[in-house]
């Protein structure tokens, strides 16, 4: 993995494709190629680091800047380290054939040992590089056509991919496909431009088509034809992209991190809007409607993600077990299949993404669905695969999240879950009056935000205090134990600080032993039912002499006498507190990477959508 760009139309093709990979920097990467049909023979340039690397060299290659047809990758090392022969696209022994891919091939060892009993020689050390001599070893051995032997290959392949392949006995034409990585075809005038992100499509066209599992694409200069890998034909509906290309720029900001830290009260409106029926005070829910009786009559709830979201689906559980009085379990989508999980008759089962193609959650989605759950998901991008695949669903309309780290679709995934818990809480049991509260709180919150963010400054100067510190603790309680977990997943992503997340009263059993003279401990400590017993949390730091940083609801001075520093959030429901405390977190989080020198967007080791296991 991670990005797949490619061209045939009218265009210079390098341009485009670079332009395309540029767009999906974002997603992270490590090593970068092109290539271009130009004469009578493909020309690849790869580099690892920058895609500018690239750009370099094949502006100085005349042959590549002729052609009007070609592949691109931005490569996120799985198999072989980062370095230009494991950078894509790879070709088979005469490099006639060209192949880029996002995914793993699982069985590639023992199909690179059946192509080296059959005289193939590799170069790298990566699974791509198996799919071009299986592809051409088919193609050589009778295949009618590249999509024949594209065919052919993928039958013999265990795993994920999205790929894009050319030949050059066949220059006027793309095939590509997928399985569990996605793959957009946008449909220009004269031109089609595939890409693994629509990030790459948006200044070209607006229409696209999305590629389902098992599905592939060839793509000529006369049109495209799509069928399955079995060969059979399939229809595609062509779509819109629903953002512009404005919303992907960083507007003036330094990073596009803070870009969406400071979007998140427009998000939250839009995450809000038409959901919220001030006349007859209730949820309304569109995507949800069809399945609206089921969803009333669940038993048990079960939230998955990674990541982020799964931080999300913890404030998930609290949600549906206090405004819906529903059990509610929350699983790591990477352990979930492989524990043979309970999900039996009145199973609701709600995946969260980003992205909505994070191969773990996806995999978890279709273990739940194959046990008979009823499936929904919680996802931003619109069209991607878990949003296809859930029986019903909500969007975050958030906008796009181009920062690796993940910022306004958290706080988007809390409102969502929020405005589900409540409709479900109101059908279930919850009074009209209680109702009424927290549809006027929720109202508030996008202002409440923008109040959060004014202390940006001053959450700046208090992490240029205790940057040099290489470890930190986040503590909180109930609502706001997720939080601290969420906290520390920042500061570790972008900044490179140790840090753990704990609720508050675990501090005791054990990683209290950490507390040392000068180490920042940051307490999410709004009012709630379990206050005063955080403040004593906060006296047991106090007493070793760590540094004390509170988030805590504003009008509560009295906290003061006890931290190093206060950063106040407005009042709200306890319920609605996480979309709020995790704000300054977040600008922690931020004002720290900078501070250091990191690269804020673009983390060390890390991807923005994880395609693979």
């Amino acid at each position: 993995m991670c990005g797949i760009v490619g061209y045939i139309g009218n265009k210079r093709a390098c341009s485009v494709l670079i332009e395309g990979l540029k767009r999906l920097e974002y997603r992270g990467y490590d090593s970068a190629g092109v290539c271009v049909f130009s004469g009578e023979a493909l020309h690849i340039r790869k580099a690892t680091g920058r895609v500018a690397e690239v750009e370099a060299l094949a502006c100085a290659d005349r042959d590549i800047q002729a052609g009007t047809c070609g592949i691109a990758h931005t490569r996120w090392a799985t198999h072989g380290e980062p370095n230009e022969v494991n950078a894509h696209p790879h070709c088979n022994h005469d490099n006639r054939i060209a192949v880029v891919h996002n995914g793993i091939i699982e069985n590639y060892v023992t199909l690179k040992q059946f192509l080296a009993s059959k005289g193939c020689v590799f170069r790298s050390q990566t699974d791509t590089e198996v799919l071009s001599h299986l592809i051409s070893e088919f193609y050589e051995d009778g295949a009618d056509s590249l999509e024949e032997a594209v065919q052919a290959a993928l039958r013999e392949v265990s795993g994920t991919y999205g790929i894009a392949v050319v030949c050059s006995d066949e220059p006027d034409k793309i095939v590509v496909a997928r399985k569990g990585s996605p793959l957009i075809v946008g449909v220009g005038s004269d031109e089609y431009i595939v890409a693994s992100d629509a990030a790459a499509i948006i200044e070209h066209t607006a229409n696209v088509v999305y590629l389902n599992d098992n599905e592939m694409a060839v793509i000529t200069r006369d049109g495209m034809r799509t069928m399955t890998v079995d060969n059979v034909p399939v229809t595609k509906e062509v779509q819109q992209i629903e953002w512009s290309l404005e919303q992907i720029a960083k507007g003036g900001y330094e990073h596009f991190m803070l870009k969406e830290i400071m979007e998140q009260p427009e998000a939250v409106r839009m995450s809000l809007g038409g959901r919220l029926d001030l006349r007859e005070m209730r949820v309304k829910l569109g995507g949800l409607e069809k399945v609206s009786r089921d969803l009333v009559r669940a038993r048990k709830v079960i939230l998955t993600g990674c990541g982020t979201a799964w931080h999300a689906a913890l404030v998930g559980e609290y949600l549906f077990e206090d405004l819906a009085r529903i059990p509610t379990e929350v699983e790591y989508a990477s352990e979930f299949r492989y524990r043979n999980p309970i999900v039996d008759d009145g199973s609701l089962v709600i995946a969260l993404s980003q992205s909505g193609e994070t191969a773990d959650t996806l995999a978890a989605l279709r273990e739940a669905r194959e046990k008979g759950a009823l499936a929904l998901g919680i996802v931003n991008a619109v069209g991607s695969t878990i949003a296809r695949e859930t029986d019903a669903g909500v969007y975050l309309h958030a906008g796009p999240e181009i920062g690796v780290a993940s910022t306004k679709a958290f706080t988007c995934q809390l409102v969502v879950e929020t405005l589900i818990a409540l409709m479900l809480g109101r059908r279930r049991f919850m009074s009209q009056p209680t109702m009424d509260q927290y549809m006027q709180a929720l109202t508030r919150i996008p202002e409440q935000i923008e109040r959060v963010l004014e202390q940006s400054g001053l959450v700046r100067q208090i992490v240029a205090e205790h940057v040099d510190r290489d470890n930190w603790l986040f503590l909180g309680r109930g609502y706001n134990y997720p939080v601290a977990l969420e906290g520390a997943l920042k500061l570790k992503e972008i900044s490179y600080i140790h840090a753990e997340g704990l609720p508050a009263a675990e501090m005791k059993h054990g990683p209290i032993a950490l507390i040392h003279e000068g180490m920042p401990v940051v307490f999410i400590a709004p009012r709630c039912s379990t206050y005063e017993k955080i403040l004593g949390n906060i006296e047991e730091v106090r007493a070793r002499r760590g540094r004390i940083i509170a988030v805590a609801t504003e009008g509560d001075t009295g906290i003061a006498r006890y931290c190093d520093h206060v950063i106040y959030v407005p009042d709200c429901p306890v319920p609605l507190q996480p979309i709020l405390t995790v704000v300054p977190l977040q600008l922690m989080a931020y004002h720290a990477a900078v501070a250091r020198g990191c690269n804020v967007d673009k983390p060390r080791n890390l991807a923005k959508s994880v395609t693979v296991e």
